[in-house]
């Protein structure tokens, strides 16, 4: 098990739109606990792309991932949403233990000649 990975196909290559739309959801992954992101953007008109990556337990209720910021002794959680400014191929690595995963994507601004699309890659390190 340790060092196995399996490729998944989130979402095949499509142009983006203002709401988020989620992605095949990966499934059966508590055994697992590395996620790799993979994220092919073609930004066109658009000011940016946001991916959000949500984690569920038991497949039916989703956590948005959230990001850590300490100042003066007090730790402070916000909902994480990876932006993307530039045309290019994002990696995103995550540590994981949950059951299932949902990543999603929306564009910001003007969506003409915009794609994106993204795979997953399910491991043990």
């Amino acid at each position: 098990m340790l060092g196995e990975h399996k490729l998944y196909e989130v979402r095949a290559s499509a142009i983006l739109t203002g709401s988020y739309v989620a992605g095949t959801v990966i499934s059966n992954t508590e055994l697992r606990n590395q996620l790799i992101v993979y994220v092919d953007f073609t930004k066109g008109s658009l000011t940016s792309l946001e991916v959000k990556i949500e984690f569920s337990a038991d497949g039916t209720d989703y956590y948005q991932e959230t990001a850590l910021s300490v100042s003066g002794g007090t730790s402070t959680d916000s909902i994480l949403e990876h932006t993307i400014t530039a045309t290019g191929k994002y990696r995103i690595a995550i540590p994981i233990k949950d059951a299932s995963i949902k990543i999603s994507v929306k564009g910001t601004g003007t969506i003409t000649n915009s794609l994106v699309a993204v795979r997953a890659s399910i491991g043990t390190v």
